[in-house]
């Protein structure tokens, strides 16, 4: 699963936010892996941080809220400031549709040069698949298995541009249903100023041991989302 955190348009407090979510995720789940992040102008700062994990992450997916004093900010006594946390869909593995159902294979003599051998055994292939119509013919080689290997190569190819292009379509229409980084669509609550609180607006759930969280104690928090779910 890949997941990303991002700061959206917010200020530098939103950067800050992204990287100390981040950091808590990271120690709570320990085969988090970042794939790409964007830094902010402060130290630990992140507009943008794109990450996997083979868990299924998607409890965490919303806007998160985090509330403290600004130091960038010294005359204020304390703001709000928003993180959203979504998925990124990944294309399906294409090696999984091409099963005997949904893929049909013909052999046929392959004709031009190649000498006498060419046209006297059926060495090209014919993949056709069926849900799609796409077809693809290999001659390439006088090997029949190499050219059938070739043809379903290109097969995936194209599979795999036509899929992605699902995908980006079925992100675009995510994005635009995504509730937007403010008060009120946030799941999760992070008050670090004047008293200390996390609590889960899904759940209920709260705490005050705001540095525990931060240090990648989540367990409670998960607990009681997956017993209410």
């Amino acid at each position: 699963m890949i997941l990303q955190i991002s700061s959206g348009k917010g200020p530098v407090e939103c950067r800050v936010a992204v990287g100390g979510i981040y950091r808590a995720l990271k120690k709570e789940f320990s085969d988090i892996e970042m794939i790409t992040a964007v830094k902010g102008e402060a130290e630990g700062a992140f507009s943008s941080i794109v990450f996997s994990s083979v868990q299924d992450l998607s409890r965490l997916e919303g806007t998160m809220q985090w509330i403290c004093k600004s130091k960038y900010r010294p005359g204020h006594k304390r703001k709000n400031w928003f993180v959203d946390v979504s998925i990124i869909p990944e294309p399906e593995e294409i090696s999984e549709k091409l099963t005997s159902d949904t893929v049909r294979i013909e052999k046929f003599h392959s004709g031009g040069p190649g000498g006498q051998n060419v046209n006297k055994v059926e060495t090209g292939v014919r993949v056709r698949h069926i849900p799609t119509g796409i077809m693809v013919e290999n001659t390439e080689t006088r090997s029949q298995q190499d050219n059938r290997q070739n043809a379903l190569r290109i097969l995936k190819s194209r599979l795999y541009d036509i899929e992605l292009q699902k995908r980006r379509e079925k992100q675009a229409e995510l994005e635009g249903q995504k509730k937007k980084i403010e008060w009120g669509s946030q799941i999760r609550s992070y008050v670090l100023h004047p008293y200390k609180l996390v609590k889960d607006v899904r759940t209920g759930y709260e705490t005050a041991d705001t540095q525990g969280v931060l240090d990648g104690d989540l367990n409670a928090f998960m607990k009681e989302y997956l017993m209410q779910n």
